[in-house]
């Protein structure tokens, strides 16, 4: 089973940016459908980006226009970068297969405070 490990997380003031990195285990990291989540506290997990195995990127409504997902197949590492960053955006932030869903990281905590 494929294992991720995120990082990149941190505290940025509103309006800041971040780029986190998702490193994959395994030998099938090009052949997934990719996405990143994030979860705040009391809320549930949402999808907020998606990659397909080919690169063509899809984003939440929340997010689109702010957040650039990119992949690197070669290198089993997935990246989100982040502009723009509001509050609301506080989140953990974790990376998975679209599907078949695997087991998840410990995420990476983001905090967008003034």
């Amino acid at each position: 089973q494929v294992q991720f490990v995120e990082s990149g997380g941190g505290l940025v003031q509103p309006g800041g940016s971040l780029t986190l990195s998702c490193a994959a285990s395994g030998n099938t990291f090009s052949i997934y459908a990719m996405g990143w989540f994030r979860q705040a506290p009391g809320k549930q997990r949402e999808m907020v980006a998606s990659i397909s195995r080919g690169g063509s990127p899809n984003y939440a409504n929340s997010v689109k226009g702010r957040f650039t997902i990119s992949r690197d197949n070669a290198k089993n590492t997935m990246y989100l970068q982040m502009n723009s960053l509001k509050p609301e955006d506080t989140a953990v932030y974790y990376c998975n297969n679209v599907f078949p869903r695997s087991s998840w990281g410990q995420g990476t905590q983001v905090t967008v405070s003034s």
